[in-house]
């Protein structure tokens, strides 16, 4: 079986999203700036972008991101995983972690949802094969998964921008402390790519 990965991207001072998140605003207001790296088309960030989509066999996300990439400002034919062309039919089956699954959405059949984190990247993986799950977010998903150990490997793109607030990824209150190992750094004009071995 593949590994499972969470893989988010945030600012220098460890937000998400910049404050206002809604169903409108997914990344908060002026938050799109932690997300430089992925349109700016810079060939390193470009390379980063396109290998991590290759090895993704599945994707866990959790509610309060499947309510915005299924809403109305959210993914559409042109944009959607990894910023590639995958809606419908084309893309990895996503679980998503949700207390109350939705009775219908308008993206297609491969969502699919788990009532918590642990049984959603089990299934991920088993979908995924020998390729990735790839634990994409919110905040709260990525953090269970590294908090609980679900996760073999933690991939942060740090982005060079400040939002002074919003969603931070990790806080000093969590429990048990995570305990990684840096294994590799890449380095654009537009973001730090750190990826770490989360050890048990």
């Amino acid at each position: 079986m593949g590994k499972v990965v969470a893989d988010i991207s945030i600012s220098l001072d460890g937000y998400v999203a910049a404050p206002g998140a809604d169903i409108e605003h997914g990344l908060g207001v002026g938050g799109e700036a932690i997300h430089t790296w992925v349109f700016a088309g810079h060939p390193v960030d470009s390379e980063i972008l396109c290998r991590g989509l290759d090895q993704t066999g599945a994707v866990v996300m959790g509610r309060r991101l499947f309510d915005f990439v299924d809403g109305p400002h959210g993914w559409t034919d042109e944009l959607g995983y990894g910023a590639g062309t995958d809606q419908a039919t084309g893309g990895p089956p996503v679980v998503v972690v949700t207390h109350e699954p939705p009775k219908s959405w308008r993206l297609g059949p491969r969502f699919s949802f788990a009532t918590d984190i642990a049984e959603a990247v089990s299934r991920a993986r088993s979908e995924a094969g020998d390729k990735t799950a790839v634990v994409m977010g919110g905040a709260q998903v990525v953090r269970q998964s590294v908090l609980l150990g679900l996760a073999d490997e933690l991939r942060i793109h740090l982005s060079p921008c400040l939002v002074g607030g919003g969603t931070p990824l990790f806080s000093p209150a969590d429990q048990p402390t995570p305990r990684l190992r840096q294994v590799d750094v890449i380095v654009s004009p537009h973001a730090t790519h750190l990826t770490y071995d989360v050890l048990r």
